[in-house]
């Protein structure tokens, strides 16, 4: 079992930054997948990045250029930084990793875009 734990959000004008974190516990850390998913007022959860155990990443169209995810093995902790902020990004975000057909979901940090 992982327990995940996500910090960061808040509420930013459009065109701003967050930087978005998400610690991990256990010391398999640095074998995992890691996910950022959002789930925006109204809309279905969405996955947003993936960053593999060899530092491969992969992004949503929707954030691509906007959006980097990163990991720290060592602190056991992805990151997803997010500039150029736009409304449309308002959600809670998510951390999550698959383990044996198993989700663990952090419990998830909001983040507002607005002016």
């Amino acid at each position: 079992q992982v327990q995940l734990v996500e910090s960061g959000g808040g509420l930013v004008q459009p065109g701003g930054s967050l930087r978005l974190s998400c610690a991990a516990s256990g010391n398999m850390f640095s074998i995992y997948t890691m996910d950022w998913y959002r789930q925006g007022p109204g809309k279905q959860r969405e996955l947003v990045a993936r960053i593999t155990s060899g530092g491969s990443t992969d992004y949503a169209d929707s954030v691509k250029g906007r959006f980097t995810i990163s990991r720290d093995n060592a602190k056991n902790t992805v990151y997803l930084q997010m500039n150029s902020l736009r409304p449309d990004d308002t959600a809670v975000y998510y951390c999550c990793v698959g383990l044996l057909g198993t989700n663990y979901w952090g419990q998830g940090t909001q983040v507002t875009v607005s002016s």
